[in-house]
């Protein structure tokens, strides 16, 4: 579930948008009144209010909003403005430049998205970059990985709730033999996770750890880590469980010395209006803390404001 909130009837977005025209006006921004509006509404009103604003005052509202906010709000609130599905492609192609320190974003557009979602970014992305996605993780990795990446945002997996235990059954031991030969990079590994359905493979996945008496995920913790086990790992998280992984993400943020702000904004920005009440749970019980009192200790000012409104504090 959501954690976002918003009042129903919701305020006409021309009303919304003078009220921000009057918190970017004159000398210095007015930050609050800037996440009370845009902290409050869902994407098809945030998408209103960027229409109405430009019709009223013939700018765009995204490029006023960057010149006038700054630092991690500004960042934050660039996120959040965005459609979702044009956000995602956005994330992707900031991911694909930087390139290994943020292919963990790929994989999570790839695997914990549905065939249809992903098909939507994928779309996205190329109609804002003349690119494909596709060809851009292609050209900025390599070996194993690049087979890897490209098999998982190239996939349109079946969506139907049927299984094959039989073949779950089969293909839990080809993960278990490559697992035991450290042969992590095989190409039925990556020919598994990049074609099955997700119903099909958590299948094969429990059918794993029921012959193998171990998850998957902790047989191959036991092997050195490289970047390719660490995305192989997170595919395999997203898949079985997308709040569960979150949940790390947000946990590894956060723990950090200087706290991740990148990792924080990108869970809380993209699960506010999908499955952050559920993320939180997890947090909560996973770390005997609130996920809000986390973020409040860990943040300051507007940007903390700003998170703590979308988390539904």
């Amino acid at each position: 579930m959501a954690t976002l909130s918003f009042p129903t009837p919701a305020p006409p977005p021309s009303e919304d948008a003078e009220k921000l025209k009057k918190a970017v006006q004159g000398w210095g921004t007015n930050e609050k009144a800037v996440i009370t509006v845009l902290a409050h509404r869902n994407a098809t009103q945030r998408k209103q209010i960027s229409q109405a604003y430009e019709e009223l005052y013939k700018e765009d509202l995204l490029k006023r909003l960057e010149s006038e906010l700054s630092g991690d709000l500004e960042k934050a609130v660039y996120r959040w403005i965005f459609d979702p599905v044009e956000r995602e492609a956005i994330l992707a192609n900031v991911a694909v430049k930087k390139g290994s320190e943020d292919y963990q974003v790929i994989v999570e557009i790839a695997c914990v998205n549905s065939p249809a979602e992903l098909l939507a970014v994928k779309q996205a992305y190329q109609a804002r970059f003349k690119r494909s996605l596709e060809e851009d993780v292609a050209s900025s990795t390599s070996g194993d990985l690049r087979k890897l990446l490209v098999a998982l945002v190239s996939s349109y997996r079946y969506d139907g709730q049927e299984i094959n235990t039989k073949l779950a059954s089969s293909e839990a031991k080809i993960l278990h033999d490559a697992i035991v030969n450290k042969t992590f990079s095989h190409d039925e590994i990556i020919r598994i996770l990049g074609t099955r359905s997700k119903v099909q493979l958590n299948a094969t996945f429990n059918c794993y750890k029921d012959e193998f008496s171990t998850s998957i995920t902790k047989g191959l913790s036991g092997a050195a880590k490289n970047e390719f086990l660490s995305v192989l790992c997170s595919a395999i998280r997203c898949i079985t469980s997308p709040q569960k992984y979150f949940e790390r993400v947000l946990r590894n943020a956060l723990s950090k010395p200087g706290t991740d702000e990148d990792g924080l904004t990108r869970v809380i920005v993209t699960r506010a209006e999908k499955d952050l009440k559920e993320i939180k749970e997890i947090y909560h019980k996973r770390n005997n803390v609130a996920l809000e009192q986390a973020v409040a200790k860990e943040t300051s000012g507007d940007y903390k404001s700003f998170l703590l409104a979308l988390i539904g504090n």
